[in-house]
This record gives structure tokens, C-alpha cells and sequence, in this order.
């Protein structure tokens, strides 16, 4: 053994416990060769991609499987789809979702009454309230709800970008979008450790983003003001959306990212194609204020 190999100094095992613990849940919604789940309908008929990324069917139940218990309450703040509600009904937990806009709302109640028998939809609750109105859309819940997951709209300011190109076949484009700003993004955050239990957990979903020539990542900033409202921030994951096949990622562009394509001596950015999202889990400080 060196002279050099004796205890790590006190400096070497702070920093040591600063690193971020790093997970890698594969969440892909179809496995290589399978692009249709067998027996239902495509998604994407009536939920545009964007939308149906921001949670898809394996992270909601990756993320219910490790963070609740059966019977257990589990909140979508950003609905978008059915995915959440319908894993959360299925492994026999309460799902409540944020619904502010009635034509989502109207897609979500049709939506479930074709994915869940009459028993399971009596588990799911639709609340007409935006995420910033965290507290009034769970009222009769403090302090039990033990997953609260916000897929966080991918554009500036946590909202959604003015004039933006749409599907019209989609109720979640079709209907005017709440937003989060950057000034409620606290009070959100201080709603969650409010509604959460007290081994509850929050799981913020972001990608990150090219814009203007520039990455964009909300993540840091979103860590950073959870700290300010009394969470304490547990976990790191990479969820994996597209299949692993072998040593590969098994990736199949859309559309827009199919007219996006160059010729490979170009000397521009290739497409770009979302293949993982950024998952923040955070918890209750202990001790914190309610």
C-alpha cells in the first residue's frame, strides 16, 4: 500500500457526497419492431407528440412502481393525457389530475372510460384547476399525496410559446394552455411540499433543448428553487423513451424531424431528436415548514 492511500481527508468525502445520484430507467412505450401497443388504439390519433411525450405509459408506471404504495394518491399537475391516470388505476392507486381546460378534460373523461373498467375509473378524479392552483385542486388531500408528477412544458418561461404550430386533431393544443412563469414557479414548488406526505415525492420532467443556438435546461434552475421551498432533492433519472436494441437506441424520427434531414456533408446541426427526459425527484425536507 502507498504512503498516499491511507483515509480520504475530510474534503475528498464531502465532495464525494455531493455527487448526484444517477439512474437509467428504460421507459420506452414500444419495444423494437412494436410500434402499436396490441389492442389499442395509437395515441398519437388523438394526442399530438409533443403532448404524448411528456409522460409516457412506462415512466408513469417506473415512477408509481418506486415512489407509492397501493392505495396510495398519486397527482398529475400538468395533464396532458390519460397516461398517468390509467397506470395509476391500474396498480391500484388513487389518480388525480389537473384538468383547467374543459375540451381536455372532455378528451381525458372519453379517453378513460375506453382504457378503464367502471371499478378503475372510480380511482381517478379530474380537478378543473391549472398547476397554480396546486392547494385548491387538492383539497381534502394535504399531507397524503405520495407522487406528485409535473411534466413541465419544454419552452421559455415554463409556458407555452406564443403562435406555436399545433396539431388540430389535438384537445391539448386546441385548448388554451395554462402556464407557469418563472415568479410562480417558487409557489408551486412551496404547494407541492404543502400536498405532498411525509415520505412523499415530487418528480419534475424536463428535456432539454436547443434554442437560438444555445442548450436549454431547466433542470438546474428547478433544483435550485425547490432548495428555497423546503425540498430536498433526492435522485437524477434518464428515461430512456426509444427501445434498446443490443448496444443501440432504436431511434424513429416524426415528420418533423424526417424534413429536418441533411445531406451527412453539411456542415449545419443535424435534426434533433428527443430520445430521454430528464426526471428531478425531490422530497419533503425533513423537518421543513408545512
Amino acid at each position: 500500500m502507498s504512503k498516499n492511500d491511507g483515509p480520504r481527508s475530510k474534503r475528498s468525502r464531502t465532495a464525494e457526497r455531493r455527487l448526484v445520484p444517477l439512474s437509467v430507467w428504460l421507459c420506452s412505450d414500444n419495444a423494437p419492431g412494436e410500434p402499436q401497443i396490441k389492442g389499442r388504439p395509437r395515441v398519437a390519433e388523438s394526442v399530438c407528440e409533443r403532448h404524448r411525450q411528456a409522460v409516457g405509459r412506462e415512466l408513469a408506471r417506473h415512477l408509481i412502481g418506486a415512489c407509492t404504495r397501493p392505495g396510495g394518491v398519486v397527482a398529475d399537475v400538468f395533464t396532458t393525457s390519460e397516461t398517468v391516470l390509467v397506470a395509476a388505476a391500474e396498480m391500484e392507486r388513487l389518480g388525480i389530475a389537473c384538468v383547467p381546460r374543459l375540451p381536455v378534460a372532455q378528451h381525458l373523461a372519453g379517453r378513460l372510460r375506453q382504457d378503464l373498467a367502471a371499478g378503475q375509473r372510480a380511482a381517478v378524479r379530474l380537478r378543473p384547476h391549472g398547476p397554480d392552483e396546486l392547494r385548491e385542486a387538492l383539497l381534502g388531500f394535504e399531507g397524503r399525496v405520495e407522487l406528485l408528477i409535473a411534466a413541465l412544458p419544454p419552452y421559455p418561461e415554463f409556458g407555452w410559446p406564443t403562435g406555436a404550430t399545433t396539431g388540430r386533431s389535438c384537445p391539448a393544443c386546441r385548448a388554451e394552455q395554462p402556464t407557469l412563469g418563472v415568479l410562480q414557479l417558487g409557489r408551486f414548488l412551496e404547494d407541492a411540499r404543502h400536498v405532498l406526505a411525509p415520505d412523499g415525492h415530487l418528480a419534475v420532467i424536463t428535456t432539454a433543448r436547443y434554442e437560438q443556438g444555445r442548450l436549454v435546461d431547466q433542470a438546474p434552475g428547478i433544483i435550485q428553487r425547490a432548495a428555497q421551498a423546503g425540498l430536498t432533492y433526492l435522485q437524477h433519472v434518464i428515461a430512456l423513451r426509444v427501445p434498446v436494441e443490443g448496444d443501440a437506441l432504436v431511434v424513429q424520427p416524426g415528420p418533423a424531424e424526417l424534413a429536418q434531414l441533411r445531406r451527412a456533408q453539411s456542415a449545419e446541426l443535424p435534426p434533433v431528436v428527443s430520445v430521454h427526459a430528464d426526471v428531478c425527484l425531490f422530497t419533503r425536507a425533513v423537518g421543513g415548514a408545512r
